[in-house]
């Protein structure tokens, strides 16, 4: 039950928001462009990260870019 305490678990890595022009979502609501958000957890196509409502999300990967630390 990996969703129970996801946003206590350490962070995998470091990512840069560099748009938020989704096509079928309001993600200008919930990210920032510019600001950096760490990875709680990663699949295929999404990261989960801690967005600006203060919840955990899932946003796609094309939303992003790796920073390094």
């Amino acid at each position: 039950m990996l969703h129970l305490n996801l946003t206590e678990r350490p962070t995998i890595k470091t990512v840069k928001c560099v748009h938020t022009k989704a096509e079928k979502y309001l993600v200008e609501n919930v990210l920032k462009e510019g600001k950096k958000y760490d990875v709680k957890n990663e699949s295929e196509d999404y990261y989960f990260v801690i967005d600006e409502s203060g919840k955990m999300g899932g946003f796609y990967k094309d939303y992003f870019e790796e920073v390094s630390n």
